[in-house]
């Protein structure tokens, strides 16, 4: 029984015939002492009204007259109506009568009642089963009750049937039973193999898609119908996992592609530029120059790798303990940090900040790294002498940072994909060819892993980063 089904069926059978067995073996008792009881009693009031009867049939001479023909029909009718047999015997057990009411048993009849049963019925009264010491050829189970009158022993009245009678009754009470249970556990058994079929099926349709998984086919899916149980809930929660498996294999495909694409430019551009140094292609007065491209693609590789690590890193979610810290002055500390860059395009810094500390929950690090990437890429799209504004409002438990810019407005339809991994919107925005089209990709992972949001609006010239922060 390795498998589910064989194992869920074996039980269910298993619990059912046990259930059968101890039903049947309580039944059998109970049944088998009620028949013995039913028994028992009836006979019990067929031996008092004889013997009743018998102590009040005198006759002229005050004699009891159990010989007559008028007695003996009289007890022969009793006997035929309670299909029983009929013994009357003296005190000392004499058998007087004996008749099964269709006729006397004379072989019954001039012979003496075992001693010990005659002690009985006289002391009161007797039932069991017994073949009175060989007078019966078959054991019967008889009643005896003593004939008194006015206190005074007159003579034994005993009343019997065959044993066979009450073993018969109880064997047709239990094949009854016998034939009603193997009908339920057969019916049973049919649902319980249905029910196990139908339970297993699903499972190993669910274990043979994982097992195609295991072989990269990332299109099966399992259809378990309109089933709402638990092993529907199965199935949905696997072909959800699918769908995000398959979906993280696309991302991770696209992934590789993009990084390759990312890495071989400037790679391609390095060793070509240095194989024209080497072997002279490049003339001497024009080295300087093209090192300088070198340099300037080394530092992109550089930037890319970096940004990779620190992708990498927030992914296996490798961040600091959230703490609490004023955003407003992270943010001034950002911007002072691009000083440099601002001056050299001589923007013009335009910053609403409330004069209070603004306190907010995050780890303050990666929250810096978020401003840093939104102003740095607010300046490097902004044209010269072009206002940047920085602003931070607070609303119900949020605190909402925003940086402008004005300059060449995203196309609308590029707005939804500019936190992708490695897009770049350099067919519209020229100026970022030093870019490795990651870093608003890492700002959407760390907002994402504090369960903050962040938005963009570009139309008319002006392009603003908004995100949130709960508030301390």
């Amino acid at each position: 029984m390795k498998t589910m089904y064989g194992r869920q069926f074996a039980t269910m059978a298993g619990m059912i015939l046990l259930s059968f067995l101890m039903l049947g073996a309580s039944f059998a008792t109970l049944s088998y002492q009620y028949t013995i009881k039913d028994k028992q009693d009836s006979m019990g009031r067929s031996a008092g009204i004889i013997a009743a009867y018998t102590s009040d049939f005198i006759n002229e001479n005050g004699e009891y007259s159990w010989r007559e023909e008028i007695f003996q029909g009289q007890l022969s009718y009793l006997a035929l109506a309670t299909d029983v047999h009929i013994m009357i015997s003296t005190n000392e057990g004499y058998v007087v009568f004996a008749t099964d009411g269709s006729r006397e048993l004379k072989e019954l009849e001039n012979l003496y009642l075992p001693a010990d049963l005659t002690e009985a019925v006289a002391g009161g009264s007797y039932d069991g089963i017994t073949n009175l010491n060989g007078l019966y050829n078959r054991s019967r189970y008889l009643v005896g009750l003593p004939i008194t009158s006015r206190n005074n022993l007159q003579g034994l009245v005993l009343v019997s049937c065959s044993a066979a009678s009450i073993s018969s009754m109880w064997r047709d009470l239990s094949a009854i039973f016998l034939v009603t249970a193997v009908a339920v556990i057969l019916i049973a058994a049919i649902i319980s193999s249905v029910t196990s079929m139908r339970q297993s099926k699903p499972i190993k349709e669910i274990a043979a898609a994982a097992r195609q998984f295991g072989h990269g086919e990332l299109n099966v899916r399992v259809d378990v119908g309109k089933r709402k149980d638990e092993v529907g809930e199965l199935a949905d929660a696997f072909n959800t996992m699918a769908d995000s498996l398959a979906k993280s294999e696309q991302r991770r495909s696209e992934f590789i592609a993009n990084v390759s694409h990312e890495l071989k430019t400037p790679m391609t551009t390095i060793a070509g530029f240095a194989d024209g140094i080497l072997d002279g292609t490049i003339p001497p007065e024009k080295e300087q120059q093209y090192l300088q491209v070198i340099s300037s693609e080394t530092r992109r590789l550089s930037r890319l790798v970096r940004s990779m690590l620190d992708l990498s890193r927030l992914q296996s979610d490798e961040r600091a303990a959230q703490q609490q810290f004023d955003i407003s002055e992270t943010m001034l500390r950002v911007l002072v940090s691009l000083e440099s860059k601002i001056n050299d395009k001589n923007l013009e810094i335009v910053t609403q900040v409330p004069d209070d500390p603004v306190q907010v929950w995050g780890d303050q690090d990666a929250i810096t790294q978020v401003c840093y990437n939104l102003l740095d890429n607010a300046i490097k799209f902004s044209p010269d002498h072009g206002p940047l504004t920085i602003s931070i409002t607070t609303k119900s438990s949020k605190a909402y940072i925003s940086i402008s810019n004005e300059g060449q407005s995203i196309p609308p339809e590029e707005v939804p994909l500019i936190f992708d991994r490695f897009h770049k919107t350099d067919h519209s925005r020229s100026a970022d060819r030093d870019g490795v089209g990651l870093g608003l990709y890492i700002v959407k992972t760390i907002l994402n892993s504090h369960k903050e949001n962040i938005t963009c609006t570009s139309e008319d010239g002006k392009t603003t980063f908004t995100f949130t922060l709960t508030l301390a």
